[in-house]
């Protein structure tokens, strides 16, 4: 766990991971634009299968609202490209192997596996304006109806 769980109105925590399809990524690299960077726990699972595909199916959506989406798990760079060619997802995936992105944002928690407690990732998302400030947060997400909450929200402020 980190020391402190970003809020909205704090300075987004910056990292520099590898993302697919393109190499490294920092973060602060996209200021001036709007980010979506949202949290799931493994490439190929159903919840997170659903949520990147209602990602991708708002794609051109958030694209209107100059907004770039970053999806991030554990999962190595090379289950991100699988699982991104499987389901035509047209938005980076940042693989967080280390933890680094998901102990900045607070996302680990411990979770009920088949009976045992294991540390996973919270379904959790972050809305970041183009100054690099977090706009909203989203924690313990559900799928359903997500992806239009977030859009909806983003369209808001970024019309405010």
């Amino acid at each position: 766990m980190s020391a402190t769980t970003p809020e909205a109105g704090e300075q987004a925590p910056n990292f520099t991971l590898p993302s697919w399809p393109d190499g490294e990524l920092t973060l602060s690299s996209l200021r001036g634009k709007w980010i979506v960077l949202y949290f799931y726990p493994k490439d190929n699972t159903p919840g997170c299968t659903t949520e990147s595909c209602g990602f991708r199916d708002a794609s051109g959506d958030f694209d209107a609202a100059q907004a770039v989406i970053l999806g991030v798990s554990r999962d190595s760079v090379k289950s991100h490209a699988g699982f991104a060619e499987k389901f035509g997802l047209p938005f980076r995936l940042v693989s967080d192997a280390d933890e680094i992105a998901c102990k900045a944002y607070d996302v680990m928690r411990m979770k009920n596996m088949y009976g045992k407690q294991v540390l996973g990732v919270e379904r959790s998302t972050f809305l970041i304006d183009p100054d690099g400030k977090i706009a909203h947060v989203w924690r313990k997400v559900k799928v359903d109806g997500h992806v239009e909450d977030v859009l909806a929200t983003l369209q808001r402020l970024s019309h405010a």
